[in-house]
């Protein structure tokens, strides 16, 4: 993996938003749970420097989703709370680039480095990932800045958070992204 710096990446934060602080909805319990506040660590790198982000919100077409957009859940949370002029895009899929202007938006500002961040790490950052790979941005997903929920097997098994977590990052690194640290992120910035 090269240390050189990067050329105008984009950073894409992916469903930060108040819905996920409710754990026992989600799986009762996660895993990395300083998650958000790395990707506010970057955040904050990528304002400071005035390059190129988008914050993507989940909104449920659900209307009993804690996602959905007359829910409070809906809402970003504080910590990567976009300020004037940033972009959102909203989605009510899985995707970040399925039925929204994002992939329009990062080709005509000629932007083909992407670093994600986000939750849930095997749903919509894995997806979005998967599709950044295959579109051909050269795509790095930032490990400690994502974050995942257990989740029940289709046998009733148990899996953990951070099992979860880990395999999901282990199918995408190398195929569709190489998955880094938030400080290997800091190094090449």
């Amino acid at each position: 993996m090269s240390n050189r710096k990067l050329d105008n990446p984009a950073l894409t934060l992916i469903d930060i938003q108040k819905g996920f602080d409710d754990i026992a909805y989600w799986g009762g319990d996660r895993n990395n749970v300083n998650a958000e506040e790395k990707a506010g660590e970057l955040l904050e790198i990528w304002r400071a420097k005035k390059l190129p982000l988008f914050h993507v919100q989940h909104c449920s077409s659900n209307p009993n989703s804690i996602l959905n957009e007359t829910n409070p859940g809906n809402e970003f949370q504080d910590i990567v709370k976009p300020i004037e002029g940033e972009t959102i895009i909203k989605k009510n899929v899985n995707s970040a680039f399925i039925g929204t202007n994002l992939k329009e938006l990062l080709d005509k500002a000629k932007i083909n480095t992407l670093v994600i961040v986000g939750l849930t790490t095997d749903h919509c950052v894995s997806t979005t990932t998967r599709m950044a790979g295959n579109f051909g941005y050269t795509t790095y997903l930032v490990s400690d800045a994502t974050a995942t929920f257990n989740k029940k097997g289709i046998n009733d098994e148990e899996f953990s958070a951070e099992i979860i977590h880990q395999t999901a990052l282990a199918s995408l690194n190398e195929e569709f992204a190489q998955v880094v640290t938030s400080d290997f992120i800091k190094t090449i910035i």
